[in-house]
């Protein structure tokens, strides 16, 4: 089995990379962020010391990272991917970014010989956890044939989307539903709430009816519990919704839900709840119905 270079060991990426060695990949991990790497390296990895020794190393690498600006730097600085990339090589890139970079990236690694493809996931972190993430793919379907075994080491679902940023478009528009979703599911939670009704009662109505969600069985539980702990950040879900209004601005698509939805999620930031999970959302809500959800 070829060496696999990963980058990007987060909520997302250290359950990715662990389950890599599981299926018996040799793994060179590096983060940016020092001892996020030590539990896989106990797991078998070799920890490496910057992006571009892991592109020295590996003919595969995945990267999983949280923005626009760190996968520049991640890529493009002097200690970057491309710096050490080699002919042959193919990049599988995780991360949420906007369609614009990821064509960028898929023409700097051409020019180097070798082929990138934006791989944005969704599942969250139990599917990152459990090997069922499903991977939306831009770039060179070929590419993404001849390396199925590594998507599906990490994932449950390869479907292909079309040309670079194809996959990033992707994501984007299924995060722009999710956010829009999730604050739909706190309002009516709240409403709910504000009107004396059982937590858990109304929860069964809404995941037994035309209210039903992904969100919903995700989120709930979690709101009705308080518990903040992250699946994915507020933080991010907010990162990904103002990626999508600037995608939809390029394509003059009016998108009324999705403002309102990143008003929201900019106030819960804006509150200090942008590292708790975006069912955080709810907090706001606490506060303006006077009661818990």
């Amino acid at each position: 089995m070829p060496t696999i270079g990963f980058i990007g060991l987060g909520t997302m990426g250290a359950p990715m990379a662990a389950n890599l060695l599981r299926k018996g990949y040799e793994v060179a991990v590096y983060n940016r962020t020092p001892g996020k790497a030590d539990e896989l390296v106990k797991l078998g990895a070799t920890e490496a010391a910057s992006p571009l020794s892991i592109a020295e190393a590996a003919n595969i690498i995945v990267s999983i990272i949280s923005n626009d600006a760190a996968v520049e730097e991640v890529y493009y600085g002097e200690q970057g991917i491309l710096a050490g990339l080699k002919p042959g090589a193919v990049v599988i890139d995780s991360s949420t970014i906007s369609s614009a970079l990821a064509v960028r990236l898929a023409g700097s690694a051409a020019e180097k010989g070798a082929a990138f493809l934006d791989s944005p996931v969704t599942g969250s972190k139990d599917g990152a956890i459990a090997g069922t993430l499903l991977f939306m793919v831009g770039g060179d379907q070929a590419v993404v044939e001849a390396n199925r075994d590594v998507f599906l080491a990490m994932g449950r679902e390869i479907v292909y989307m079309g040309p670079s940023g194809s996959g990033a478009t992707a994501k984007l528009c299924h995060n722009t539903i999710v956010g829009i979703n999730a604050a739909g599911l706190v309002e009516g939670m709240a409403i709910a709430a504000k009107g004396g009704l059982n937590m858990e009662s109304f929860l069964r109505v809404v995941q037994g009816g035309g209210a039903a969600s992904k969100q919903a069985d995700l989120k709930g539980v979690k709101i009705i519990g308080g518990d903040y702990s992250v699946q994915f950040s507020l933080a991010l879900m907010l990162k990904d919704l103002k990626l999508g209004s600037v995608l939809s601005d390029g394509m003059n698509v009016p998108t009324p839900m999705l403002e309102a939805a990143k008003s929201l999620f900019q106030a819960g930031q804006t509150k200090g709840y942008g590292e708790d999970d975006l069912a955080a959302l709810a907090k706001l809500y606490e506060e303006w119905i006077g009661r818990k959800i």
